[in-house]
């Protein structure tokens, strides 16, 4: 199956380019898989320079998940990633993706110095006390 760079699924996304935007979607349109390292990306670029909300990219997982031509990377890591993401408001959507990845993969708990992030289940914040 073709797969998608981070700027390509940005493209889709935002149509800021709307040339590059049909481009894209023209590519997709037969299937196309997306990795996780993408979607990581593609959440840090549309925070940083496209300033989405946490509420919008969480929207946009959803819309991903849902998309006709695109098979997401471990759509069941993604799924829980949605559900988490509307109760813990506080961590970042590439922290909970990076968290669901470690416990998909039976790797726990997952280090953090976060302290927002260390109160989900599977997180563990260091601190001098955990020694």
């Amino acid at each position: 199956m073709r797969a998608v760079d981070t700027n390509v699924l940005v493209r889709m996304l935002v149509r800021d380019d709307l040339e590059q935007a049909k481009l894209a979607d023209m590519f997709v349109r037969p299937g196309a898989w997306v990795s996780l390292l993408v979607l990581l990306e593609t959440i840090w670029v549309l925070t940083v320079s496209y300033r989405r909300t946490p509420q919008q990219l969480t929207r946009t997982f959803e819309v991903l998940l849902d998309h006709e031509s695109l098979v997401l990377q471990e759509p069941e890591v993604v799924r829980r990633v949605v559900t988490l993401s509307r109760q813990s408001a506080s961590v970042g959507l590439g922290d909970l993706l990076i968290l669901e990845v470690a416990r998909q993969h039976g790797h726990s708990p997952l280090a953090t110095f976060d302290r927002a992030f260390a109160k989900l289940d599977g997180a563990l914040r260091l601190d001098k006390s955990a020694r």
